[in-house]
């Protein structure tokens, strides 16, 4: 197979899990472009047949690269992914890969315009192999009909962090950047195609040095198939925890529920991928971890050379971006 990738926009770390996931589905990862040299260097370093470009229009230009993938600043992906679609080729975006409206619709355009696809990487789902793991346990109707979902998604802010990462307009606030996972996923888990935002809640409790960062935020939604859907997102990791941030996602059912620990099992494990399951069978601990994989990689790939839609649906892509966005604009500012 000869899928060749390129970078364009290394602002943020997930373009490393992105290109990864797909050189693993045997992706090449050939050519890079950001105007900051140094990350340029890291990442070819990170993939070694992968060559410097001298512009983001020398990849565009390039007949043979198949798909561009792009972690740039959040406000600067949609441009990059239309202008990549323009040029005949498909589209990975890091999430967020809209911070307006403006810029979802202008997407739907591009993509029924040029029959390009649009894919974003919503790595808490999609390369989490408790996500993976949860999604054929629902589907073997381990927890029956999914009545309930609530999600958490806690982060640690750090202390190196970009300038755009404290400017709303360029990152999108809160729920646009974290909270993108977890109503993608409500989403995905209910087997919804569509969700209302009932309320949603945003603020800045406790970083008072930088005005422009929301650390908190939380919203409630539900779907179209009558599934309420609780999330919640904010900046408080400690630095006791053994990783970034102890991301949970609870599926309720008929029969049962199942907790993803998708980081760590706190006090317990500094190891990812705990699925817990309780049901009328039993209780189940599941160490995923290496053991399921990450089909959408290969998925992705396959749709973009047989133009099908195996990986993840368009409209499933473009409203769980909407309805971040929407829950961003009618939250409530504390």
């Amino acid at each position: 197979m000869d899928f060749r990738v390129a970078a364009i926009g290394l602002e943020h770390g997930h373009i490393y899990g992105m290109c990864q996931g797909l050189e693993d589905a045997g992706a090449s990862i050939v050519s890079v472009y950001d105007e900051d040299e140094g990350k340029v260097d890291a990442f070819c370093r990170a993939f070694p047949g992968c060559l410097k470009a001298m512009s983001a229009d020398d990849i565009l230009s390039d007949p043979s690269i198949s798909l561009v993938a792009s972690a740039s600043v959040p406000c600067d992906r949609a441009g990059i992914g239309i202008r990549a679609l323009e040029a005949g080729k498909d589209f990975f975006s890091d999430k967020p890969s809209f911070v307006t409206m403006d810029d979802v619709e202008k997407a739907r355009s591009a993509v029924e315009r040029t029959a390009g696809k649009w894919f974003v990487y919503y790595s808490e789902r999609l390369h989490s192999e408790a996500s993976v793991y949860a999604e054929k346990l629902i589907r073997d109707n381990a927890i029956g009909r999914v009545l309930e979902i609530r999600g958490w998604g806690p982060h640690r802010i750090g202390v190196e962090r970009p300038g755009w990462f404290y400017d709303k307009a360029r990152y999108g606030g809160i729920l646009v950047d974290i909270a993108s996972h977890q109503i993608e996923q409500a989403l995905f888990f209910a087997g919804a195609d569509n969700a209302s935002v009932v309320s949603s809640r945003v603020g800045n409790l406790h970083h008072e040095d930088t005005p422009g960062l929301e650390d908190f935020g939380d919203a409630m939604l539900i779907t179209d198939n009558g599934v309420p859907c609780y999330i919640n997102v904010d900046w408080f990791t400690p630095s006791g925890l053994g990783t970034w941030g102890d991301g949970r996602f609870l599926i309720i059912g008929t029969k049962g529920y199942i907790e993803l620990r998708k980081y760590i099992d706190v006090a317990a494990e500094n190891t990812p991928d705990h699925v817990i399951l309780v049901n009328e069978e039993g209780e189940y601990h599941y160490r995923v971890h290496g053991k399921v994989g990450y089909p959408f990689f290969r998925a992705m790939i396959d749709d973009c050379i047989s133009r099908s839609e195996s990986a993840i649906r368009q409209e499933h892509v473009f409203r769980a971006s909407e309805l971040a966005i929407e829950a961003e604009e009618k939250a409530l500012v504390l």
